[in-house]
């Protein structure tokens, strides 16, 4: 395996200032992403936190995922009062989801030992699973390479209603059915019985989605100490129930602060994938398994969009108190939920989410703390043997492939098969038959308008001729050809899938049945500096 550092030309201008602290960014953050956190540490010990409940409930909650002993041992250490953790969140996908899951692990896990080792502090990795999200539509299906492009495999459990993932039970037969169809397309190797069987286990054991997910990060990163929450957990929700009250109560600041902050970031220049407004309640009410959303209306009341529910302030306090199962966040209070629950040394996030944390600023700051550092995620791109060879035969530079992908270089390839280009020729003979044929054009349109008209129609049927005779000389060529296309359609696929990043659409799957789980555990053993961002990972 070989690592090389590589810039992408494709992220935001928010990120692009974010990472070299420059433009107006920064006076959106606390902190700065990659300084010296020593500050953050001093800052957290004046601080209190409900160490032995919040560690009980961790306890009991990956205990029942079979957490491995190096989670077990990490829990223990976040009942020191000096300990701090590392922090970042994903849906609980199928087979963990998109490759940037993993990703994310990643770079939580190389975060807390990076400052473990720099502060002489217990750093936790920590990764909260948002068992709370409803959208089954975004989890229920992975991509796989097939031919010439990426294929959508989707599981075939369909909900009659809306639920979260947490409490959405299993269809193992429909499980089973979908992993035997990954199965299918991948080709056999010497890990593919072992990861098989360990899949099929882990549907047996599982309840729930968000379980399936927990079980199958845990037997990825065996070893490295990641402790798991579901925020959509009903034993989560008994720690929250303060946390809840002190969001009811700082509503007003926090949706006045958050709705004028996003409006400076748009005047500064700055787009983020986060709408507000000033009547958001930013927290969720749970009715029959559905999820709706609060604002406040004019009489301060808390109400759903479709007047679904009614409350008074008081009456939600006094949920929060008795039923705080019955709420839960949104992406503007989650932040703050976790903040309020964890010692969080510093938050690693995607780019999406540190465009709406710019937001966010002032809604820490009305429960009277500081937004932590926000780390942007590391990023890889996975490059096999085959991909690499492809690209030094066509002698396409890696970093064009990752940020436009190879269509143009492919076309233009094809093209110089064929002298000369088949298009250009194609060109030529259409602007020579159009001056040849306009004096002809001309006589008839001077007889008769119809035989003008006709005259117009017989050029076009010559055009479409042309055309005829040039698609066919192409599909010739690309049968010709077909091995070369092909091999440019794998890098496609392999760098610049539907048009952006891999780790947006691959699932790490295919790699791990080539090249076994151990895959996963040298991506992690190996150091990374954060500032560099993304990576190419030979292999």
């Amino acid at each position: 395996m070989r690592i090389n550092p590589i810039q992408l030309k494709t992220q935001s201008q928010l990120i692009t200032d974010y990472r070299n602290n420059t433009g107006t960014i920064m006076d959106f953050f606390d902190y700065l992403p990659y300084d010296n956190y020593s500050q953050r540490v001093d800052d957290l010990h004046e601080r209190t936190f409900d160490r032995k409940q919040l560690t009980d409930a961790l306890y009991t909650i990956n205990k029942e995922w079979d957490a491995p002993a190096s989670t077990l041992n990490n829990i223990e250490r976040l009942k020191e009062t000096d300990s701090v953790v590392v922090i970042g969140g994903q849906q609980a996908g199928l087979l963990t989801g998109p490759v940037y899951t993993i990703n994310k692990i990643i770079s939580i896990i190389q975060l807390a030992r990076q400052q473990e080792e720099k502060l002489g502090v217990p750093v936790i990795p920590v990764f909260w699973i948002a068992g709370e999200d409803h959208d089954f539509d975004e989890i229920n299906h992975v991509y796989l390479p097939d031919a010439s492009q990426m294929k959508k495999y989707k599981i075939r459990h369909r909900l009659m209603e809306k639920r979260s993932v947490s409490d959405i039970s299993i269809n193992r037969q429909a499980a089973v059915e979908w992993v035997d169809e990954l199965f299918e397309q991948l080709q056999e190797t010497q890990f593919t019985k072992r990861i098989y069987d360990s899949i099929h286990d882990t549907i047996e054991l599982s309840d729930t989605y968000a379980d399936f997910f927990a079980r199958i990060i845990f037997h990825l990163f065996k070893g490295e100490g990641l402790v798991l929450l579901d925020s959509g957990s009903e034993k989560v929700r008994q720690l929250e129930t303060e946390h809840f009250k002190k969001m009811i109560t700082h509503h007003k600041e926090i949706s006045e602060g958050v709705h004028e902050a996003s409006e400076r970031l748009a005047k500064d220049g700055y787009t983020i994938s986060l709408e507000v407004s000033k009547t958001d309640g930013h927290l969720f009410y749970h009715q029959e398994h559905e999820r709706i959303l609060l604002f406040r209306n004019d009489e301060e009341e808390w109400i759903g969009k479709q007047n679904e529910v009614c409350f008074q302030t008081n009456e939600l306090i006094s949920i929060a108190e008795n039923h705080p199962e019955l709420l839960s966040n949104n992406v503007v209070t989650r932040p703050l939920m976790q903040e309020l629950l964890f010692p969080t040394l510093a938050f690693v996030g995607g780019p999406g989410e540190i465009g709406y944390w710019a937001a966010l600023q002032p809604a820490f700051h009305a429960l009277e703390i500081k937004m932590p550092p926000v780390v942007p995620r590391l990023s890889f791109t996975v490059v096999e043997d085959k991909v690499k060879k492809a690209l030094e035969r066509f002698e396409i530079d890696i970093a064009d492939a990752l940020n436009k992908g190879v269509g143009t270089f492919k076309e233009t390839w094809l093209q110089s098969k064929s002298n000369p280009p088949v298009e250009e020729l194609s060109v030529q003979m259409k602007e020579v038959i159009e001056t040849a044929h306009q004096p002809l054009r001309k006589l008839a349109k001077s007889i008769r308008a119809d035989l003008g008209d006709l005259s117009e129609k017989n050029l076009a049927y010559l055009n479409r001729d042309i055309d005829f005779l040039t698609e066919r000389i192409k599909k010739v060529l690309e049968e010709k050809y077909e091995k070369e296309l092909k091999a440019f359609d794998e890098i496609q696929i392999a760098l610049h899938p539907h048009g952006g990043l891999q780790e947006r659409v691959w699932n790490p799957l295919p790699w791990i049945n080539t090249y076994g789980v151990e895959i996963i555990s040298e991506l992690t053993s190996r150091p990374y500096a954060f500032e560099k961002g993304h990576y190419i990972i030979y292999i």
